[in-house]
């Protein structure tokens, strides 16, 4: 009877293991497919993915360099596969980014899109299978709600974003791929589009560089349960070499860990992306510097016209002014409502005053030209209250003719000295004054000083203009 129940107990273990053999066999078949070992590894009675993966296998470490490690090319049985007892270790979740489009409504937004590839790599030791598949790794994708994610979420400026902004579009589904290697290494790549709130300065637009951030953390495990790190310690973003650019023209980047800081929702691992942008200034020489220069230069042309060309002149000078006027308010309609736009202000402000200055400087030079000139004037004695000597004059007086006048000596009468026995009488005294420059000559003297100082200060103002603000950006 002893011999019975040996023999009994060892065909018993004989079955166990020759059936465990074959589900071994079956499960891992060179014939099946990754659907069919997807569906046994992840049976309700091996995985669950409520669960986190378990961070106590001694055997992953360092990175996830490689999917094919030693531990694929093992033969490992069920044993190996069944879940193991969870301990409170930090599960590593590797992160990367590909850009692949970069895009802005237009030059003056502070909205840019951004469209890139968000690879995250971890390591569950619950999904590894056998090499006795022919398979490198599992397409998972059909698998993707029955497998434990990390519930990666993005922060912009602090705000919760939606993912895409094509998230529920039907017609544009979310990309996303799965693949699970033979040592239980998953990838999980999703294509993401972004609209980002950026932040610019806006007092020395258009030369400023604008920052765009974002950043990615868990929703709801905490840094003491799952930890983001940059893969291969990137420090900055890698750029897809069919990157395309709209608008957009993107002169650094760099990838950094979040400042430490506790919300108060938790402590939780974050991954920060900094994105810093330029403006196109061609862009802005062409539609709104070039523009104004050539109006503020057009208005002095009519310092070389004639003084007395009043169509011309008026014009030139109304013309301008109606000109920089459409062309500023048609590039502002463009651009944010804001109230610290001080480098446009300064630059429609001291272009405005050069045009209307030209145009008082025509109406100066015009009045100034068109004032009549003194005459000599003859006064009587006591009439005028300079005192100068009178000038040799010839006037018959009752039979005298005059010979000559003494020198006035103040407002009282002027005497003179007649050819009939030297009676002192009245005289006339012609007090001629000092003649002023001819009004026309001041004009176009005007004009000449004009045609100097006009260019001058407005090329003085341009070099002080693009220098001092482009040494903010």
């Amino acid at each position: 009877m002893g011999w019975s129940c040996v023999v009994a107990r060892a065909v018993a273990i004989f079955l166990m293991l020759s059936r465990a053999s074959a589900l071994t066999s079956d499960i891992f078949a060179a014939g099946k497919s990754d659907k069919e070992i997807l569906d046994n590894l992840l049976k309700n009675s091996r995985y669950d993915k409520r669960l986190l993966p378990p961070v106590d296998d001694p055997e992953f470490c360092c990175g996830l360099t490689s999917p094919n490690d030693s531990l694929a090319q093992n033969n490992v049985g069920l044993s190996s596969l069944r879940p193991r007892s969870h301990n409170r270790g930090v599960l590593t979740v590797n992160v990367s980014v590909l850009l692949l489009s970069l895009a802005s409504p237009d030059e003056s937004s502070l909205k840019y899109e951004v469209e890139f590839l968000l690879q995250q790599q971890w390591y569950d030791p619950r999904l590894r299978y056998s090499n006795q598949s022919h398979y490198d790794f599992l397409n998972a994708i059909h698998h993707h709600e029955d497998i434990w994610l990390p519930d990666t979420y993005f922060i912009m400026h602090g705000d919760f974003k939606e993912f895409s902004q094509h998230s529920w579009d039907p017609i544009i589904p979310m990309h996303f791929a799965l693949r699970i290697y033979r040592n239980g290494t998953i990838n999980y790549l999703m294509r993401r589009h972004l609209i980002l709130s950026c932040q610019g300065r806006l007092n020395i637009f258009p030369f400023d560089d604008p920052l765009c951030s974002f950043a990615l953390e868990s929703i709801s495990y905490e840094q003491s349960a799952i930890t983001y790190v940059w893969k291969n310690d990137e420090d900055t973003l890698r750029k897809s070499p069919s990157l395309t650019t709209l608008n957009a023209y993107l002169i650094q980047n760099q990838t950094i860990p979040c400042p430490i800081k506790a919300s108060w929702r938790g402590n939780y691992s974050c991954l920060k992306v900094d994105l810093i942008f330029t403006r196109d200034r061609s862009f802005y020489f062409t539609t709104v510097f070039i523009p104004g220069i050539i109006l503020v230069t057009s208005s002095f042309i009519t310092f070389w016209l004639e003084w007395n060309a009043v169509p011309a002149r008026v014009m030139i000078g109304v013309t301008t002014m109606l000109n920089f006027f459409t062309t500023s308010n048609g590039f502002r309609s463009t651009l944010p409502v804001v109230s610290n736009l001080t480098a446009m202000n300064v630059w429609d402000g001291v272009c405005m005053c050069f045009i209307y200055a030209s145009l008082l400087e025509f109406v100066c030079v015009n009045y100034v030209g068109r004032k009549r000139p003194l005459h000599n004037v003859v006064y009587r004695p006591g009439e005028n209250p300079v005192t100068q000597p009178g000038d040799k004059k010839r006037e018959s007086t009752g039979g005298a003719d005059l010979v000559s006048c003494t020198a006035c000596t103040g407002p009282g009468a002027c005497t003179h000295t007649a050819n009939n026995g030297g009676v002192s009488e009245p005289c006339f005294v012609q007090v001629r004054k000092k003649e002023p420059p001819h009004p026309i000559r001041v004009a176009k003297t005007i004009d000449v000083i004009a045609r100097i100082t006009f260019p001058t200060a407005y090329a003085v103002f341009l070099i002080f203009f693009f220098i001092h603000y482009k040494a903010f950006s």
